[in-house]
């Protein structure tokens, strides 16, 4: 691997992260050689942890692509957040767990309009766990697609993960592969696939972020 697809230009999310090392290694200048080398591999860690690679969604019809990098923790049945209001219905939900080595730039999963944002304040239990879903904090996102579904993005913190950032807004038009926010330090995605649309991964498949075909419509 090369310094260039190690380290892609970094998540403006990152940026208060990166001034706060350069600020520690010029301190260390002065204090001693112990702290430069403390600033500089957090910085070299701040530089992994957000990079914001650049994506290709395969340009074909009908696709779902993968809302987030990491590994299908579980594919099962599930209801999106009561907050969405997409109703009581039990769609297919796939979830994928984000570890720290993860790229954490999550990504639009189909072109459509965004009808609804909200985000709910709770737990920090593990993401891997399955209560993650419905008890840790989240941000949840409803995507109407071009003949009407609807499907919907959750971004979960986990353990320790303690913020997520969500840059699209209600009433967006977004384009698949789209980056629509970020989630700091080990957390999990969940998507909620709409009626008619069949899930194309395994659990423990890899996924990479606005370019795997999760899943494909039927109908």
């Amino acid at each position: 691997m090369d310094l260039r697809s190690a380290f892609p230009p970094p998540h403006p999310a990152g940026r208060p992260f990166l001034i706060g090392c350069v600020a520690v290694i010029a301190v260390g200048v002065f204090v001693g050689f112990w702290l430069t080398f403390v600033g500089v591999c957090l910085g070299l860690f701040c530089l992994y942890f957000f990079r914001d690679p650049t994506r290709v969604p395969p340009a074909r019809p009908g696709m779902i692509l993968a809302p987030a990098d990491g590994r299908v923790m579980s594919i099962a049945p599930g209801v999106p957040p009561a907050e969405l209001g997409l109703g009581p219905s039990v769609r297919c939900r796939i979830s994928i767990f984000l570890s720290v080595l993860n790229v954490h730039v999550n990504r639009v999963p189909a072109a459509g309009v965004v009808t609804r944002i909200a985000y709910r304040h709770g737990a920090f239990f593990n993401a891997s766990l399955d209560k993650a879903s419905d008890a840790n904090e989240r941000n949840a996102i409803a995507l109407r697609l071009p003949d009407g579904r609807e499907l919907a993005v959750v971004q979960i913190a986990g353990l320790i993960a303690r913020r997520i950032l969500c840059s699209l807004r209600e009433g967006d038009a977004v384009h698949a592969g789209d980056r629509l926010g970020i989630i700091r330090f080990g957390s999990r995605t969940d998507l909620y696939l709409p009626d008619g649309v069949e899930p194309l991964v395994l659990e423990g498949q890899t996924m990479i972020g606005g370019e795997t075909v999760i899943a494909q419509f039927i109908h």
